[in-house]
Protein backbone atom coordinates (compact mmCIF):
# COMPACT_ATOMS: atom_id res chain seq x y z
CA UNK A 1 0.00 0.00 0.00
CA UNK A 2 1.32 3.41 -0.95
CA UNK A 3 1.61 5.65 2.09
CA UNK A 4 1.45 9.42 1.67
CA UNK A 5 4.13 11.13 3.76
CA UNK A 6 2.51 14.01 5.65
CA UNK A 7 3.64 16.85 7.86
CA UNK A 8 1.36 18.82 10.17
CA UNK A 9 1.64 22.34 11.53
CA UNK A 10 -0.25 23.20 14.71
CA UNK A 11 -0.58 20.82 17.66
CA UNK A 12 -3.40 22.52 19.55
CA UNK A 13 -6.80 21.03 20.43
CA UNK A 14 -7.70 20.07 16.86
CA UNK A 15 -4.17 19.78 15.50
CA UNK A 16 -3.24 17.01 17.91
CA UNK A 17 -6.47 15.19 16.97
CA UNK A 18 -5.59 15.25 13.27
CA UNK A 19 -1.98 14.35 14.04
CA UNK A 20 -3.12 11.30 16.01
CA UNK A 21 -5.43 10.25 13.19
CA UNK A 22 -2.68 10.57 10.59
CA UNK A 23 -0.24 8.65 12.76
CA UNK A 24 -2.48 5.80 13.89
CA UNK A 25 -5.88 5.64 12.15
CA UNK A 26 -5.30 6.24 8.43
CA UNK A 27 -3.54 3.22 6.90
CA UNK A 28 -2.33 4.92 3.72
CA UNK A 29 -0.84 7.94 5.50
CA UNK A 30 2.46 8.28 7.34
CA UNK A 31 3.00 11.24 9.65
CA UNK A 32 6.70 11.98 9.33
CA UNK A 33 6.91 15.60 10.51
CA UNK A 34 5.29 17.80 13.13
CA UNK A 35 5.60 21.55 13.58
CA UNK A 36 4.63 23.89 16.42
CA UNK A 37 5.99 27.14 17.78
CA UNK A 38 5.94 25.39 21.16
CA UNK A 39 9.08 23.24 21.32
CA UNK A 40 7.68 21.11 24.16
CA UNK A 41 4.70 20.06 22.00
CA UNK A 42 7.02 18.97 19.20
CA UNK A 43 9.33 17.07 21.57
CA UNK A 44 6.43 15.27 23.26
CA UNK A 45 4.86 14.03 20.01
CA UNK A 46 8.19 12.98 18.56
CA UNK A 47 9.16 11.13 21.71
CA UNK A 48 5.84 9.38 22.35
CA UNK A 49 4.88 8.58 18.75
CA UNK A 50 8.28 8.09 17.15
CA UNK A 51 7.88 10.88 14.56
CA UNK A 52 11.23 11.34 12.77
CA UNK A 53 11.14 15.08 12.08
CA UNK A 54 10.19 17.95 14.37
CA UNK A 55 10.19 21.69 13.64
CA UNK A 56 9.34 25.00 15.23
CA UNK A 57 9.66 26.75 11.86
CA UNK A 58 7.05 25.92 9.19
CA UNK A 59 9.17 27.17 6.29
CA UNK A 60 11.88 24.73 7.32
CA UNK A 61 9.43 21.83 7.51
CA UNK A 62 8.11 22.27 3.97
CA UNK A 63 11.70 22.11 2.66
CA UNK A 64 11.80 18.47 3.76
CA UNK A 65 12.08 16.58 0.48
CA UNK A 66 10.41 13.47 1.89
CA UNK A 67 7.13 15.32 2.41
CA UNK A 68 4.28 14.90 -0.07
CA UNK A 69 1.51 16.73 1.82
CA UNK A 70 0.88 19.05 4.74
CA UNK A 71 -2.05 19.52 7.09
CA UNK A 72 -2.41 23.14 8.23
CA UNK A 73 -3.92 23.34 11.73
CA UNK A 74 -2.20 26.54 12.82
CA UNK A 75 -4.06 29.64 14.09
CA UNK A 76 -6.34 31.15 11.44
CA UNK A 77 -4.21 34.25 10.61
CA UNK A 78 -1.41 31.95 9.34
CA UNK A 79 -3.54 29.76 7.07
CA UNK A 80 -3.24 31.51 3.72
CA UNK A 81 0.50 32.19 3.94
CA UNK A 82 1.13 28.55 4.82
CA UNK A 83 -1.27 27.29 2.13
CA UNK A 84 0.44 29.34 -0.57
CA UNK A 85 3.99 28.41 0.43
CA UNK A 86 3.16 24.69 0.64
CA UNK A 87 1.35 24.54 -2.70
CA UNK A 88 4.12 26.48 -4.41
CA UNK A 89 6.61 24.04 -2.86
CA UNK A 90 4.81 21.21 -4.66
CA UNK A 91 2.88 19.80 -1.70
CA UNK A 92 -0.74 18.71 -1.39
CA UNK A 93 -2.56 20.74 1.28
CA UNK A 94 -5.30 20.15 3.82
CA UNK A 95 -6.35 23.20 5.84
CA UNK A 96 -8.83 23.56 8.66
CA UNK A 97 -11.49 26.25 8.39
CA UNK A 98 -11.47 29.17 7.98
CA UNK A 99 -9.69 29.33 4.66
CA UNK A 100 -8.56 32.87 5.47
CA UNK A 101 -9.30 35.68 7.89
CA UNK A 102 -10.41 38.04 5.11
CA UNK A 103 -12.09 37.46 1.77
CA UNK A 104 -9.05 39.03 0.10
CA UNK A 105 -6.86 36.37 1.70
CA UNK A 106 -9.19 33.69 0.42
CA UNK A 107 -8.70 35.04 -3.11
CA UNK A 108 -4.94 34.62 -2.63
CA UNK A 109 -5.51 30.99 -1.71
CA UNK A 110 -7.71 30.53 -4.79
CA UNK A 111 -4.91 31.81 -7.04
CA UNK A 112 -2.39 29.45 -5.42
CA UNK A 113 -4.73 26.48 -5.94
CA UNK A 114 -5.34 27.50 -9.56
CA UNK A 115 -1.66 27.72 -10.40
CA UNK A 116 -1.02 24.34 -8.72
CA UNK A 117 -3.98 22.49 -10.21
CA UNK A 118 -2.13 19.16 -10.13
CA UNK A 119 -2.16 19.27 -6.32
CA UNK A 120 -4.97 18.16 -4.02
CA UNK A 121 -6.33 20.98 -1.88
CA UNK A 122 -9.03 20.47 0.74
CA UNK A 123 -10.71 22.69 3.34
CA UNK A 124 -11.75 21.02 6.58
CA UNK A 125 -15.53 21.29 6.83
CA UNK A 126 -15.79 18.01 8.68
CA UNK A 127 -19.55 18.00 9.22
CA UNK A 128 -20.00 16.92 5.59
CA UNK A 129 -18.15 13.71 6.56
CA UNK A 130 -20.06 12.98 9.75
CA UNK A 131 -22.10 9.81 8.99
CA UNK A 132 -25.41 11.39 10.10
CA UNK A 133 -24.91 14.56 8.06
CA UNK A 134 -23.73 12.56 5.04
CA UNK A 135 -26.82 10.32 5.32
CA UNK A 136 -29.09 13.39 5.44
CA UNK A 137 -27.46 14.67 2.24
CA UNK A 138 -28.09 11.29 0.58
CA UNK A 139 -31.78 11.44 1.56
CA UNK A 140 -32.09 14.99 0.23
CA UNK A 141 -30.46 14.02 -3.07
CA UNK A 142 -32.88 11.07 -3.34
CA UNK A 143 -35.83 13.42 -2.93
CA UNK A 144 -37.05 11.92 0.35
CA UNK A 145 -38.14 15.30 1.76
CA UNK A 146 -38.92 16.98 -1.56
CA UNK A 147 -37.21 20.31 -2.19
CA UNK A 148 -35.57 21.68 0.96
CA UNK A 149 -36.55 25.29 1.66
CA UNK A 150 -35.50 25.86 5.29
CA UNK A 151 -32.52 24.88 7.41
CA UNK A 152 -32.29 25.58 11.15
CA UNK A 153 -28.87 25.27 12.76
CA UNK A 154 -27.68 25.39 16.37
CA UNK A 155 -24.00 25.35 17.34
CA UNK A 156 -23.08 25.81 21.00
CA UNK A 157 -19.78 25.43 22.82
CA UNK A 158 -19.92 24.50 26.49
CA UNK A 159 -19.44 27.03 29.26
CA UNK A 160 -16.45 25.11 30.61
CA UNK A 161 -14.39 26.10 27.52
CA UNK A 162 -15.17 29.83 27.81
CA UNK A 163 -11.70 30.84 29.06
CA UNK A 164 -10.15 29.66 25.81
CA UNK A 165 -12.78 31.46 23.74
CA UNK A 166 -12.10 34.70 25.61
CA UNK A 167 -8.34 34.25 25.24
CA UNK A 168 -8.61 33.98 21.44
CA UNK A 169 -11.45 36.49 21.01
CA UNK A 170 -9.16 39.12 19.49
CA UNK A 171 -8.12 36.82 16.63
CA UNK A 172 -11.08 34.42 16.23
CA UNK A 173 -12.95 36.65 13.77
CA UNK A 174 -16.13 36.37 15.82
CA UNK A 175 -18.80 33.73 16.33
CA UNK A 176 -19.96 33.60 12.73
CA UNK A 177 -16.53 32.88 11.27
CA UNK A 178 -15.35 30.84 14.25
CA UNK A 179 -18.38 28.56 14.68
CA UNK A 180 -21.38 29.30 12.46
CA UNK A 181 -19.22 28.96 9.32
CA UNK A 182 -19.74 25.18 9.61
CA UNK A 183 -23.50 25.72 9.56
CA UNK A 184 -23.16 28.12 6.63
CA UNK A 185 -21.33 25.40 4.73
CA UNK A 186 -24.06 22.87 5.55
CA UNK A 187 -26.81 25.29 4.49
CA UNK A 188 -25.17 25.91 1.09
CA UNK A 189 -24.59 22.15 0.69
CA UNK A 190 -28.09 21.04 1.64
CA UNK A 191 -30.08 23.84 0.00
CA UNK A 192 -27.99 23.86 -3.18
CA UNK A 193 -28.14 27.63 -3.44
CA UNK A 194 -26.12 30.69 -2.46
CA UNK A 195 -26.89 33.36 0.15
CA UNK A 196 -28.61 36.53 -1.04
CA UNK A 197 -29.55 38.56 2.08
CA UNK A 198 -28.37 38.41 5.70
CA UNK A 199 -29.66 39.84 8.97
CA UNK A 200 -28.03 39.15 12.33
CA UNK A 201 -28.55 40.03 15.99
CA UNK A 202 -27.06 39.02 19.33
CA UNK A 203 -24.94 40.26 22.19
CA UNK A 204 -22.61 39.52 25.08
CA UNK A 205 -25.28 38.36 27.48
CA UNK A 206 -23.10 36.33 29.85
CA UNK A 207 -19.50 37.31 29.11
CA UNK A 208 -19.13 40.99 28.31
CA UNK A 209 -15.49 40.49 27.31
CA UNK A 210 -16.56 39.67 23.73
CA UNK A 211 -18.27 43.03 23.17
CA UNK A 212 -15.02 44.98 22.89
CA UNK A 213 -14.10 42.87 19.86
CA UNK A 214 -17.42 43.50 18.12
CA UNK A 215 -18.43 39.95 18.95
CA UNK A 216 -21.04 38.30 21.17
CA UNK A 217 -21.33 35.17 23.27
CA UNK A 218 -24.70 34.37 21.63
CA UNK A 219 -25.73 35.41 18.11
CA UNK A 220 -28.46 34.62 15.59
CA UNK A 221 -28.79 35.16 11.86
CA UNK A 222 -31.58 34.90 9.31
CA UNK A 223 -30.50 34.38 5.71
CA UNK A 224 -32.42 34.37 2.45
CA UNK A 225 -30.95 32.35 -0.41
CA UNK A 226 -31.08 33.16 -4.11
CA UNK A 227 -33.71 30.46 -4.72
CA UNK A 228 -35.87 32.00 -1.95
CA UNK A 229 -35.01 29.26 0.57
CA UNK A 230 -34.24 30.24 4.17
CA UNK A 231 -31.71 29.54 6.91
CA UNK A 232 -31.77 30.26 10.64
CA UNK A 233 -28.53 30.11 12.61
CA UNK A 234 -27.89 30.25 16.34
CA UNK A 235 -24.37 30.10 17.77
CA UNK A 236 -23.40 30.35 21.42
CA UNK A 237 -20.37 29.98 23.65
CA UNK A 238 -21.84 29.17 27.08
CA UNK A 239 -24.11 26.12 26.97
CA UNK A 240 -24.51 24.76 30.50
CA UNK A 241 -25.14 21.17 29.38
CA UNK A 242 -22.18 20.68 27.05
CA UNK A 243 -21.33 20.79 23.34
CA UNK A 244 -24.36 20.88 21.04
CA UNK A 245 -24.71 20.88 17.27
CA UNK A 246 -28.26 20.40 15.97
CA UNK A 247 -29.61 20.73 12.44
CA UNK A 248 -33.09 20.54 10.94
CA UNK A 249 -33.78 20.57 7.20
CA UNK A 250 -37.38 21.21 6.16
CA UNK A 251 -38.56 20.25 2.69
CA UNK A 252 -41.79 20.25 0.70
CA UNK A 253 -42.46 16.58 1.53
CA UNK A 254 -40.91 16.14 4.95
CA UNK A 255 -38.06 17.13 7.22
CA UNK A 256 -34.86 15.75 8.73
CA UNK A 257 -33.44 16.40 12.20
CA UNK A 258 -29.83 15.62 13.06
CA UNK A 259 -28.74 15.37 16.71
CA UNK A 260 -31.93 16.87 18.11
CA UNK A 261 -30.51 15.85 21.49
CA UNK A 262 -26.71 16.23 21.97
CA UNK A 263 -26.44 12.72 23.42
CA UNK A 264 -23.00 11.39 24.33
CA UNK A 265 -24.16 7.88 23.42
CA UNK A 266 -27.27 5.67 23.44
CA UNK A 267 -27.17 5.04 27.20
CA UNK A 268 -29.70 6.67 29.54
CA UNK A 269 -29.11 6.87 33.27
CA UNK A 270 -32.02 6.24 35.64
CA UNK A 271 -31.18 7.56 39.12
CA UNK A 272 -32.26 10.12 41.73
CA UNK A 273 -31.89 12.86 39.09
CA UNK A 274 -34.56 11.20 36.98
CA UNK A 275 -33.82 9.95 33.47
CA UNK A 276 -30.53 11.47 32.32
CA UNK A 277 -28.93 11.49 28.88
CA UNK A 278 -25.28 12.53 29.11
CA UNK A 279 -24.18 15.14 26.55
CA UNK A 280 -21.05 15.46 24.43
CA UNK A 281 -18.62 17.90 26.02
CA UNK A 282 -16.40 18.91 23.09
CA UNK A 283 -16.23 19.11 19.30
CA UNK A 284 -13.45 16.51 19.36
CA UNK A 285 -15.79 14.05 21.05
CA UNK A 286 -18.85 14.77 18.88
CA UNK A 287 -17.04 14.73 15.54
CA UNK A 288 -14.21 12.28 16.22
CA UNK A 289 -15.37 9.92 13.45
CA UNK A 290 -15.91 12.77 11.00
CA UNK A 291 -12.34 14.00 11.49
CA UNK A 292 -10.97 10.56 10.59
CA UNK A 293 -13.20 10.21 7.52
CA UNK A 294 -12.36 13.75 6.41
CA UNK A 295 -8.59 13.23 6.57
CA UNK A 296 -8.94 9.78 5.01
CA UNK A 297 -10.69 11.43 2.05
CA UNK A 298 -7.81 13.91 1.66
CA UNK A 299 -5.25 11.10 1.61
CA UNK A 300 -7.38 8.98 -0.74
CA UNK A 301 -7.65 11.90 -3.16
CA UNK A 302 -3.84 12.10 -3.31
CA UNK A 303 -3.41 8.36 -3.84
CA UNK A 304 -6.24 8.14 -6.41
CA UNK A 305 -5.25 11.38 -8.16
CA UNK A 306 -8.67 13.03 -7.85
CA UNK A 307 -10.06 16.17 -6.23
CA UNK A 308 -12.33 16.36 -3.15
CA UNK A 309 -15.89 17.64 -3.39
CA UNK A 310 -15.06 20.56 -1.08
CA UNK A 311 -13.13 23.19 -3.03
CA UNK A 312 -11.19 26.32 -2.27
CA UNK A 313 -14.19 28.26 -3.59
CA UNK A 314 -16.39 26.73 -0.87
CA UNK A 315 -13.89 28.06 1.64
CA UNK A 316 -14.09 31.54 0.12
CA UNK A 317 -17.88 31.59 -0.12
CA UNK A 318 -18.36 30.35 3.45
CA UNK A 319 -15.93 32.99 4.69
CA UNK A 320 -17.65 35.72 2.68
CA UNK A 321 -21.05 34.82 4.12
CA UNK A 322 -19.70 34.58 7.68
CA UNK A 323 -18.12 38.02 7.49
CA UNK A 324 -21.27 39.46 5.95
CA UNK A 325 -23.20 38.05 8.92
CA UNK A 326 -20.66 39.67 11.25
CA UNK A 327 -21.19 43.00 9.48
CA UNK A 328 -24.98 42.62 9.77
CA UNK A 329 -24.59 41.89 13.50
CA UNK A 330 -22.20 44.76 14.22
CA UNK A 331 -24.06 47.39 12.20
CA UNK A 332 -27.65 46.15 12.71
CA UNK A 333 -28.35 46.16 8.98
CA UNK A 334 -29.47 43.75 6.28
CA UNK A 335 -26.46 42.84 4.12
CA UNK A 336 -27.01 42.11 0.44
CA UNK A 337 -24.49 39.76 -1.20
Amino acid sequence: MKKVKVGIVGLGRLGIEHARNLAFKIPNAELIAVCSVVQEEVDKVQREWGIPYGYTNYDEMIKNEELEAVAVLSPSPFHVKQIVSALDAGLHVFVDKPLGVTVEECREAEKAVERNEDKVFMVGFMRRYDPSYAYAKKLIDEGRIGKPFLIKCTSCDPEHTIDGAIRFAATSGGLFIDMAVHDIDLARWYLGSEVDQIYAIGGSYVHEEFAKYGDGDNVCSLMKFKDNSMALFYAGRDAAHGYQVETEIVGTKGSLRIAAEPAKNMCKIFDNNGVVSECSQSFQERFSEAYVIEMQEFINCIVEERKPDITVYDGTKNTEVAFAATKAFQENIVVQL
